[in-house]
């Protein structure tokens, strides 16, 4: 049934539009009615009730800001009256009385076609990596794909280089400025068909480049390392070429250490070649060609075989967030972890900026002390340490999360948590420490969409669920990025980087728990290499390390 207005939970006193209202309009929502006496946005929101100046503003029955000057009941609440605020947390016994959702029967005993590994993880694709130690040898691994790409079938033909063709062709025949900018391009002459795949059991090959490894500090080489080594160890990866100079503070040897703390028995193959060694470009890049294709051969024999649902570790993450997105696609994909637990399964919730409000919940949940007292001390670190240059969590919400309704961070952080569903905690970890536990993983990473999702791939996601009020094309270059939108009009307006929609959910055509079940089963499909997501089809290989200084 279609609604205008929403109140999230029975304790708030603000109401979300769910359509742009007007001013002196009248609506009514549980028996009361509330005339507006000004313009409501869809997505923001308005008082229930007259606040004084001072007075709490509550969301997701959580603290979220306090009034700045005085709210009239119906008017708006927006950036001008509203200040962030977040009621303080603290340390106590886990609270978490958790059943899995009653519809897990429903998917008892599925499983997704992946490729098994010697230490019995199961990936959703398969991937050889090139990977340069230190940003030295970025130039090098541009030269191996160049190499390789083509050649073996990967690369992705696109409409756009026939499209500059008509342009040469328009200028050489005189035309003009105008004319050029009017032309209209034929489409149909665009895509080229891509030579077909040598290796057809690999899913392609991926070159992680990056700027750290060489300056900076030890502390950041380290944590290079350990983010390399979580790729290199990965379910969805085959084996790695690694391109190291020689002289840098990420040195080979804390490579090889952090594979082993993630793989004791480690099995893949693995080329770790050293420029300073080996001398001439031309040398490099021989070895460097025929080690890799060498490890082609090999990964090309792994084949697709079922595997358990309680093999699949998700991570869940969010960007160009909305007013929509607490109240559709997160707590919808929330639902999706909770089923996903209920089978033995992982997930991992990141973004600690993001989480700014909402800890008391988190803390709580923590079946392990120890953890609640890491989560309390990361997030407090955290903060700490942007406050000290001049910033803080209250700075993380973007202009076009404000701009689509997120005023404060702890609005957007509280819609944020919701994508961890109820569950447990299971365990909490630091940057980039693999998962190691099924369950509830909480990550600190920062907000930041392409750093916090290279974090959770690193540490063991083999798939991302992604959800987006605004419209982002981020992606990663091994783990499948499915992009779900809060809202039907992103959905149907960029429809070639969005692959579900939950504007059901606003529009009430779809309950939270029927879109999560539906997330459910397009996950397991994708995770069997069954459908081409937006992402992996557009190419979207986003890869970005977190260095350990403030990143919101």
């Amino acid at each position: 049934m279609k609604r205008n207005v929403l109140k999230i939970h029975p304790n708030d006193n603000v109401i979300v539009a769910l359509a742009d209202l007007s001013k002196g309009q009248t609506v009514e929502l549980d028996g009361q009615t509330y005339t507006l006496t000004e313009d409501i946005a869809a997505k923001h929101k308005f008082a229930m009730q007259d606040f004084e100046v001072g007075a709490e503003i509550r969301m997701y029955n959580v603290l979220v800001g306090k009034a700045q000057s005085f709210i009239n009941k119906g008017g708006s609440i927006n950036i001008f009256n509203v200040k962030h605020a977040v009621d303080s947390f603290e340390l106590r016994e886990n609270q978490a009385a958790w059943e899995a959702p009653s519809s897990v029967t429903k998917f008892e005993g599925r499983t997704f076609n992946g490729y098994h590994r010697a230490n019995g993880s199961v990936g959703t694709a398969n991937y050889w990596l090139v990977i340069p130690l230190v940003f030295c040898e970025n130039r090098n691994i541009e030269v191996l794909r160049e190499a390789l790409v083509d050649d073996l079938g990967y690369a992705r033909k696109h409409e756009y280089q026939s499209q500059t063709h008509d342009l040469i062709a328009l200028y050489k025949a005189g035309k003009t400025i105008e004319e050029i900018l009017q032309a209209d391009y034929l489409q149909s002459q665009g895509e080229k068909d891509a030579k077909q795949k040598l290796f057809p059991n690999v899913d392609g090959v991926k070159f992680l480049l990056h700027d750290g490894g060489c300056g900076g500090t030890r502390q950041d080489a380290q944590a290079l390392c350990g983010l390399l080594a979580g790729y290199i160890t990965h379910p969805n990866c085959a084996g790695a070429t690694v391109l190291s100079l020689g002289c840098q503070n990420a040195q080979a040897s804390i490579l090889q250490e952090e594979i082993a703390k993630r793989d004791a028995d480690f099995k893949k193959p693995l080329y770790i070649l050293e420029q300073q060694n080996i001398g001439t470009e031309s040398e490099l890049m021989a070895q460097a060609l025929k080690q890799t294709f060498v490890g082609l051969i090999e990964a090309n024999q792994n084949t697709r075989q079922p595997a358990p649902l309680s093999k699949l570790c998700i991570g869940l993450e969010c960007g160009g967030s909305d007013g929509f997105s607490g109240i559709s696609a997160n707590p919808a994909i929330g639902y999706t972890s909770d089923l996903l637990i209920g089978l033995g399964g992982s997930v991992i919730l990141a973004e600690f900026p993001e989480l700014c409000g909402v800890e008391q919940e988190l803390t709580d949940r923590c079946l392990d002390p120890e953890d609640a007292k890491l989560f309390s001390h990361l997030v407090n670190t955290y903060n700490d340490r942007a406050k000290a240059v001049g910033s803080g969590f209250d700075m993380n919400p973007s202009p076009g999360n404000i701009k689509d309704g997120l005023i404060t961070d702890a609005i957007k952080s509280a819609g944020a948590a919701k994508k961890g569903g109820t569950s447990p905690v299971t365990s909490v970890l630091d940057y980039p420490e693999p998962v190691k536990k099924a369950g509830l993983t909480l990550l600190c990473t920062p907000g930041n969409d392409v750093e916090s999702t290279t974090a959770e791939v690193a540490s063991g996601a083999n798939l991302v669920l992604f959800t987006t009020g605004l419209g982002t094309p981020t992606g990663n270059p091994i783990a499948p990025v499915v992009k779900i939108a809060t809202n039907t009009k992103l959905f149907e307006k960029m429809s070639d980087i969005i692959d579900i929609n939950t504007g059901t959910i606003i529009e009430g055509e779809e309950t939270i728990e029927e879109a999560g079940e539906r997330i459910l089963e397009y996950a397991i499909k994708v995770a069997s290499g069954e459908i081409e997501i937006c992402a992996v089809r557009n190419g979207q290989d986003d890869f970005i390390p977190w260095k350990r200084g403030v990143s919101l």
